[in-house]
């Protein structure tokens, strides 16, 4: 429509296209309702955005949504097959996807709420919704570090593929899956890698097949690591280190910054959902139907446990959807 609104009225309106916001649409669908899902970026963006050659940490049937089969010939799949994956699972239910919409505001009420969102190019869309889900994820948000030179165009919250840092000084920070696999990748392909962690050593929650790897790559040498330290400044081209023995300033031309990401707090309080100050800024919410304190707004996916998002993965968010589904049905008349 030329004014950007969508005249239509859906059951269900899911915030966030990733994989547990598609089952959260594919249950809605599969009870009667009706459904839409609107994403900021692409279909499962946070997958997208993950590196090139990452692999899960487990199997393909734990990824499954919708009841449709995840084939893999890997006992762990990558993340090319799980975008594939979800595509199918897409077009196999049709999904109705907006991707590339950004939320920017919430109006109404239960019954009757108004999503207004923007395109690429700044549009204004409207949608209609009876109820609404929000499963926002936590990817979009990097932890920063607050320290001079953050802002500096060579430093990065993402890891994607090593290619473009051959020969060069990279500086990884973090201890966890995502600087471990970054700086195993890096050294593989030829950048000069040093860690960086606060923590005494890597973290023992590192997949198991990598932990030993970068264990071995750090005693021989290969990667250079200061545990217990911190970086303290980032200029063009050096790093400021605190280390156990002082300071210390290396060459550097490439930081990345793997230091955990958080949900997008601010919009959620914004839709009038409280956050539990007490339990981890967790969303207040039903946890038989994950509806929130705010009618007719229900909470999936790893937003649910707020701050502690190495609590819910696919795996177990992937169930979100039955829940709402069933509120659902309690509340709505199904459409025929």
């Amino acid at each position: 429509m030329s004014d950007g609104a969508d005249s239509k009225v859906v059951d269900l309106l899911v915030i966030g296209a990733g994989p547990t916001g598609m089952a959260c649409a594919i249950e809605a669908q599969r009870a009667g309702f009706s459904a839409m899902m609107v994403d900021k970026g692409c279909l499962c963006n946070s997958l997208f955005h993950y590196p090139a050659h990452m692999t899960f940490f487990t199997t393909p049937e734990l990824l499954e949504i919708g009841d449709m089969p995840f084939s893999s010939p890997n006992q762990k799949p990558n993340r090319s097959e799980a975008l594939e994956y979800y595509r199918k699972v897409a077009e196999f239910y049709s999904l109705d996807v907006r991707q590339y919409e950004n939320v920017v505001r919430v109006d109404g009420r239960d019954g009757n709420f108004t999503v207004h969102t923007v395109d690429q190019f700044g549009r204004p869309i409207h949608h209609r919704a009876r109820k609404l889900v929000v499963a926002t994820g936590y990817y979009d948000l990097p932890n920063y570090l607050g320290i001079p030179g953050e802002d500096l165009g060579k430093v990065k919250h993402y890891y994607h593929e090593p290619h473009p840092y051959y020969g060069l000084d990279v500086l990884v920070i973090g201890g966890k899956n995502s600087a471990a696999i970054a700086a195993l990748d890096l050294w593989r392909h030829g950048a000069k890698v040093t860690l960086v962690h606060r923590g005494k050593e890597i973290s023992k929650s590192v997949k198991y097949w990598i932990l030993p790897d970068i264990n071995n790559r750090i005693k021989n040498g290969e990667v250079d690591a200061h545990f217990d330290s911190a970086v303290t400044n980032i200029t063009e081209d050096d790093v400021t280190i605190a280390t156990r023995r002082g300071k210390l300033t290396i060459p550097n031309q490439f930081v990345f910054a793997l230091t955990g990401y958080h949900p997008d707090f601010e919009f959620i309080e914004r839709l009038g959902v409280k956050l539990d100050k007490t339990n981890d800024r967790c969303p207040v919410c039903n946890p038989a139907t994950l509806e929130s304190n705010v009618p007719g707004i229900y909470a999936a996916g790893v937003i649910v446990a707020g701050e502690r998002t190495s609590e819910i993965f696919i795996e177990n968010g992937r169930f979100h959807g039955k829940l709402i589904a069933a509120d659902l049905r309690r509340k709505l008349e199904a459409v025929a």
